[in-house]
């Protein structure tokens, strides 16, 4: 059975990144953990993954939450730093 860390290992995701997808999308962190892993596998999921946390950076600023934008930003710059654009 493959483990969390096994996906987020095979995806080059990181444990905030998965948290950032988790808290944005409001879902349990092993599926968002799972959702990512396999979006990380296509040109598409991965542009999908970074208007994700582009969204989640939007979303926070416009609620005024300073710990939740500056784990987003973190996100999606970690995130950027793995899956540069093709």
């Amino acid at each position: 059975m493959i483990s969390l860390k096994d996906c987020l290992d095979y995806s080059d995701l990181t444990e905030e990144e998965a948290v950032v997808i988790a808290m944005h999308e409001r879902l349990p962190y092993p599926l968002a953990v799972e959702l990512a892993c396999s979006m990380t596998q296509t040109k598409e999921g991965e542009v999908l993954l970074r208007r994700l946390l582009e969204a989640a950076v939007r979303d926070a600023r416009r609620e005024g939450d300073g710990a939740t934008l500056k784990s987003a930003r973190a996100a999606l710059r970690q995130f950027a730093a793995a899956h540069p654009r093709r």
